[in-house]
């Protein structure tokens, strides 16, 4: 190619950089100093005579500032770019600063390939931005170009934010409600998945065999599988996740495919479920003992860990010490049912043992008639408007053609499934009616439930209503913003109403529910984020999916789940990584005398609180949670209410009484302990770590040269920018140009470091306004006829040197070359740098990294007079000449630096006939001149 990658050429009237996808016909060019959104392509055949080569100018002596408007300079260029030359190419595009420790599962996946790997750290670590960083470098480096997430539909649209947002990955929705819309633009022949390289595919729509054999064919080189527990194989597995297995499983069969798969529950309780996990890594995994320690079985440890990364919380401490997580409350608190609710909550459980004890007709009608109970058992647990509802609905089984199938619906619709295939069911009311058979006397009876029911309305006959306000108030008034947590929508409704009613003022009341589309919802929540005070009344179809940990600090279990798991989940979305509150708080909120909320708690809950107290993480239920509860149901409606939660527990599963069930689920406990005692990844040094964040910061710039930066660059143009506590105030000039690079916002309030609260920017380096005003600062330093705070050149007598020194603002340009066989892939990057030397010429002391970085702090001490400093700086232009060389020396040295920080991460993959080279474009451009002279006297 006549240009290489990387250097400058003139055309059109100004200087531009050469990129990667040049080709001898085709140039694809950046404007020096511009941004991605400016980029051009140049044909040659129609203009090449119009295209030469170029060279940066250097600075006009006439425009001469001081020193620390090349400081600013210097950080404008830094947090410019984008193909920067740190060790991780991706670290300039992406915008969040990653913490050391998620830096881990990158460093691992760069030493593979295939990309095999299983993140099952542990609940709001930070699993999402762990892949999300993988695939950016993959992208970046150049080992793909196609990416593919799978993920259950309710999640679907988070990933979709989580990649725009975080990494710049702008990806399409793969879901019933838009492939229509996405097919409309394919050609005979192709496939949506050929048109579009990045898509976020909802599982459950893709698994079924006549989609999943297009997608397969088609399949992006990258698939990110999360919750991948869920495509776990099992001998008890239900069609819907065997049919996600065999998908995953034959996306795995591509020996050359990348995959991710990201999962807080590897295990769920299942030996043989986790085995088929790593089995999706490699098929040798298959085969591995089942128990992996001893010093035996080290080589198969060795082997497992490569590809498996499982952390607790606690494990984080090895990596960094400022983790910051929060702490978290938990309490129970309890409440009793009026005298009206117990009286009818009493003949319910009348009529529902009642009609689980009728053994006439079909099996079909008895799994209806049990599923029918237990779903007014629930509802009237829930509350009184979920009571009316459930009396006055038809119940889902009834539509069943067989006893299985009523027994499907009723698992989806009345149980707390951990399975995503359920999701359309998770908080509406399940129905108590029978169908047609049901007799005229039955419904009369129903009817007359329903008006009781509808009679305990408010806080005055209601009295876990009641309780719940005091405790909201108490919530509020201790600085918490709470969501409550309520099993049915009915509840979510009912309950939002009354806190209105009860807290009525500048408290925000919202209910969000599964009655509203997901963005819908996520707009809800983001306009609640600008209230003081607010609370959230919400359905499970919040307990994942929606990041609430920016808005919300506290949890209050309104309703039990009857799944460990999802209670997790709930206190999961606000206890996490970005939670920019200290203190979390989590309320387990039960009735004492219900008959069912003590069943689930001592059987259930309490113990899965007991595992995560003493391990640090969630071990799910060693069983299918659905037979465990209706075995517990099963109890209570056949066996009366007056037995103890263990006896209520039927045989089930082989016999199993609740006493085994919970020696079973601490022997699952014990081997997930001794799991992530195996795989957290403490081989990999926190040197190692430490050392390539280190690099890529020095690179690219850390959050403190992002502040400092917004801060002088602000000051510098006009502007104020006042720090009060750990908050940033910034309002610009009267300047409209400078107004809108910043996105419009001529005041803002803005933090530099994760997590932020409410109303207060996160700047990154790649955010819009750090990027706009970088490059308005570039932009206006480089272009002579503008008048900029940022200069080119400036001279300074200052007390920090004791002679005369120069230093140079420089900008390296490499040219990137990976080699995989006969396919090349070019790569460019840059990296702005300040160099000083002093002494006489041609042979000057040239300063080190550390003294030359110590320089920047410098002060002036005497004053300059401007034909004084003119001549300084035509005197440092006129030694460019004798000093060129050694320039040209540092940019090649920094380019075998680079090479071996490109390879280093890489060198202990499987992978041969890859090679790399790195070639400096010379020479580096000299963006700025600056000279430093001792004080007079």
């Amino acid at each position: 190619m006549k240009y290489a990658v990387g250097s400058l050429v003139q055309a059109r009237g100004r200087e531009w950089v050469v990129l990667p996808q040049s080709d001898d016909e085709f140039l694809q060019l950046r404007p020096l100093g511009g941004a991605d959104q400016e980029i051009a392509g140049v044909y040659l055949p129609l203009e090449g005579a119009d295209v030469r080569p170029a060279t940066f100018a250097y600075p006009d002596p006439a425009q001469v500032g001081d020193f620390r408007s090349g400081r600013l300079l210097r950080d404008a260029v830094r947090l410019g770019f984008r193909s920067s030359a740190g060790p991780f190419r991706s670290f300039g595009r992406i915008h969040v600063e990653p913490r050391p420790y998620q830096l881990v599962p990158l460093l691992m996946a760069l030493k593979l390939n295939p990309v095999r790997l299983l993140i099952a750290d542990d609940v709001g670590i930070g699993k999402t931005i762990e892949a999300g960083l993988i695939a950016r470098e993959m992208l970046d480096r150049g080992d793909i170009q196609r990416l593919a997430v799978l993920c259950p539909p309710q999640l679907a649209e988070q990933w979709q934010s989580e990649l725009a947002e975080k990494f710049h990955i702008q990806a399409e929705l793969v879901l019933p409600s838009t492939v229509r819309r996405l097919e409309r633009h394919t050609a005979v022949g192709q496939s949506l998945f050929d048109l579009h390289p990045f898509v976020i595919v909802s599982t459950e729509y893709i698994k079924s065999s006549r989609r999943r054999d297009e997608f397969v064919r088609t399949c992006p080189e990258m698939v990110i599988v999360d919750e991948a527990h869920t495509c776990a194989w099992s001998p008890n597995n239900r069609s819907g996740r065997h049919l996600r297995h065999q998908l995953v499983q034959s996306l795995s069969a591509n020996p050359a495919r990348h995959l991710l798969l990201v999962t807080a529950t590897p295990h769920s309780g299942n030996e043989g479920a986790f085995r088929s996990l790593l089995g999706l890594l490699r098929p040798d995994f298959l085969n591995l003992p089942e128990d992996l320690s001893g010093r035996a079985n080290e080589k198969y440890r060795r082997k497992v860990a490569a590809h498996l990364v499982q952390r607790r919380r606690a494990d984080l401490r090895h990596f960094m010490e400022d983790t910051a997580f929060p702490r978290r409350e938990e309490a129970e608190e309890t409440y009793t049912l009026s005298p009206e609710y117990q009286k009818l909550f009493r003949t319910i459980l009348d009529y529902a043992r009642e009609r689980a004890l009728d053994e006439s007709g079909s099996r079909q009608r008895q799994r209806v008639r049990w599923w029918s109970a237990l779903a007014l058992l629930r509802s009237i647990a829930s509350s009184p408007a979920a009571a009316v509802a459930t009396l006055r609905s038809r119940s889902i089984t009834a539509e069943s053609g067989s006893a299985a199938e009523a027994d499907a619906l009723g698992e989806q619709s009345v149980l707390d499934m951990d399975d995503a295939e359920n999701s359309e069911f998770i908080d509406v009311v399940p129905g108590a009616q029978e169908g047609e058979e049901q007799p005229e006397s039955q419904s009369a009876r129903l009817r007359r439930f329903a008006r009781s029911a509808e009679a305990l309305y408010g806080p005055e006959k209601d009295l876990k209503l009641q309780k719940a306000i005091v405790l909201v108030k108490k919530l509020l008034k201790d600085g918490y913003n709470p969501i409550l947590f309520c099993r049915f929508i009915p509840t979510a409704e009912y309950v939002a109403e009354q806190l209105r009613q009860a807290l009525p003022g500048k408290v925000e009341i919202v209910a969000v529910t599964g009655m509203l589309p997901p963005a819908e919802r996520e707009w809800r929540i983001q306009q609640m984020g600008r209230k003081p005070q607010r609370v959230l009344v919400a359905t499970d179809c919040l307990s994942e999916g929606i990041n609430l940990q920016a808005t919300f600090d506290a949890v209050v279990h309104y309703d039990l789940s009857w799944n460990p798991t999802r209670h997790e989940q709930r206190e999961g979305r606000v206890d996490r990584f970005g939670q920019p509150s200290p203190t979390v708080r989590a309320l387990t909120y039960y009735g004492t005398d219900n008959h069912i909320d003590g069943i689930v708690l001592d059987v259930l809950l309490r113990k899965h609180k007991a595992i995560r107290t003493s391990l640090g993480i969630s071990v799910p239920l060693p069983a299918n949670s659905g037979q465990v509860v209706q075995a517990l149901m099963n109890g209570l409606l056949l066996r009366g209410s007056r037995v103890s939660p263990n006896q209520l527990l039927l045989p089930f599963m082989n016999d199993k009484t609740a006493a085994d069930l919970q020696l079973d689920w601490e022997d699952v406990s014990c081997r997930e302990k001794r799991s992530r005692t195996l795989f957290a990844q403490h081989t990999i040094s926190t040197q190692e770590v430490v050392r390539e964040w280190d690099a890529a910061q020095a690179a690219i710039g850390s959050h403190v040269d992002v502040a400092r930066f917004m801060r002088e660059a602000v000051r510098a143009n006009g502007g104020t920018a006042v720090q009060k506590r750990d908050d940033w105030h910034f309002t610009l000039p009267n300047n409209q140009a400078l107004v809108d690079v910043c996105g419009g916002q001529a005041r803002f309030t803005a933090r530099f470091v994760l997590p932020v609260p409410d109303n207060v920017l996160y700047l990154s380096r790649t955010d819009p306004l750090v990027a706009g005003l970088a490059a308005y600062t570039m932009d206006m330093a480089l272009d002579p006829l503008q008048e900029s705070p940022a200069r080119r050149s400036g001279v300074m007598r200052t007390r920090a040197v004791s002679k005369r020194t120069v230093l140079l603002l420089l900008r390296f340009r490499f040219h990137i070359i990976t080699r995989r066989g006969q396919v090349e892939i070019p790569l460019l990057a840059e990296e702005a740098d300040m160099v000083a030397f002093h002494g006489r010429l041609p042979e000057p002391d040239w300063l080190g990294p550390e003294e030359t970085e110590a320089l920047l702090a410098a002060e002036p001490a005497q004053n300059i007079p401007r034909e004084q400093a003119v001549a300084q700086v035509e005197r440092a232009l006129q030694e460019m000449e004798q000093v060129q060389p050694m320039l040209n020396r540092m940019a090649e040295e920094r380019g075998e630096v680079l090479l071996a920080a490109h390879t280093r991460v890489r060198q202990e993959a499987r992978q041969t006939g890859v090679h790399h080279a790195v070639q400096a474009q010379l020479p580096p451009d000299v963006l700025g001149v600056y000279v430093l002279l001792p004080v007079i006297g």
